[in-house]
């Protein structure tokens, strides 16, 4: 090839050598800019099977689904509330779902808690109704027969204890009255089932996966609470709250059941987290609340009464921002 031959190739090539390496390492493009410019959110949920899951990814899918915002949100399974909270503090997680009577320990660094955490709510969600069952031909008709017997109060780790202990002590039982056994909520089911358990500890979002299975596969009682213990428990603990459970909600359930909302589900974030980003997931979740109900029934939670309601958690101020725009929020 002559040399004027070459130089002519050589024109001719470059550019197209150099346009080639230019769209390899995304220079001009727009997807650069829009990743770039994209919010990268986590919500914590706890582990597969439970509403916590559930309601976690549902609340993600929905912020994903609005064109509007430029974030890109993912539910993460973790172990539940407590790790949620832990993981808050540090910043692996920008907001988390966790059960109110938990974070209102942890908040104020007692039962247990090596320090006090800076979680802050941004909404209340479903209530966390929860019974003791045993078999409809036990001699356990009260929480002091509980004595003496074995009773799954929960999984281990979850945190459960935080309430359980106080219920408890409000009928003048503790922990160590009888033997304690953990366990899912399904697992529970087939410990009693099984008579590995005389009693289980069952809730959640009425109505209940694990009382259901419960109630289809035995004749199950459920172990009244008292009421002055009760009103006990709502006097000293802003998380309790009465809740009923209609009649004929589970198969052989005749009349309703007073139980008891032993600390509703939450959303929280950090306090050090950004006021307009948590202003602008507590917009979006509000006002396509309808959507979250689609996803999960925990949704119609969502609502102008239940979503500022104080379990004794400080709320994030981005929240409070919004809730006062709408006219929902009073000092």
């Amino acid at each position: 090839m002559s040399l004027s031959n070459v130089n002519k190739f050589r024109y001719l090539f470059l550019p197209v050598l150099l346009l080639f390496f230019t769209a390899c390492s995304g220079g001009g493009s727009n997807s650069d800019e829009d990743s770039s410019q994209r919010e990268y959110l986590s919500i914590g949920t706890a582990p597969p099977g439970g509403a916590f899951f559930v309601v976690g990814g549902a609340l993600a899918e929905v912020l994903n689904a609005q064109s509007q915002e430029t974030w890109n949100v993912t539910a993460e399974a973790t172990s539940g509330s407590q790790e949620n909270i832990r993981r808050l503090a540090t910043g692996e997680l920008d907001f988390a779902v966790s059960n109110a009577a938990i974070t209102y320990f942890a908040v104020r660094g007692t039962e247990g808690w090596d320090r006090a955490y800076p979680a802050r709510a941004v909404m209340t969600l479903a209530p966390n109704v929860t019974a003791f069952l045993t078999l409809a031909n036990s001699d356990i008709k009260t929480l002091s027969d509980l004595k003496g017997h074995r009773v799954s109060i929960g999984p281990a780790g979850a945190g459960f204890e935080y309430f359980v202990r106080p219920l408890l002590a409000a009928h003048g039982v503790q922990l160590t009255d009888f033997t304690p056994l953990n366990a899912t909520q399904s697992g529970a089911v087939d410990l009693l089932t099984d008579g590995a358990a005389d009693a289980v500890l069952l809730g959640g979002a009425v109505p209940t996966a694990s009382i259901t299975q419960a109630s289809a596969s035995m004749d199950v009682y459920f172990i009244p609470y008292e009421r002055e213990s009760v009103e006990e428990l709502i006097n000293e603990y802003v998380f309790f709250d009465p809740a009923t459970i209609p009649e004929n909600t589970y198969r052989g359930q005749g009349t309703a059941f007073d139980g008891l909302n032993v600390g509703s589900m939450h959303l929280i974030t950090s306090a050090n987290l950004d006021e307009d980003v948590v202003y602008r997931v507590t917009k979006t979740l509000y006002e396509n609340r309808e959507q979250v109900v689609q996803r999960h029934a925990a949704g119609a939670a969502i609502n102008a009464v239940n979503v500022v309601r104080d379990t004794g958690t400080e709320f994030h101020p981005g929240a409070i921002r919004f809730y006062r725009e709408i006219g929902i929020w009073t000092d």
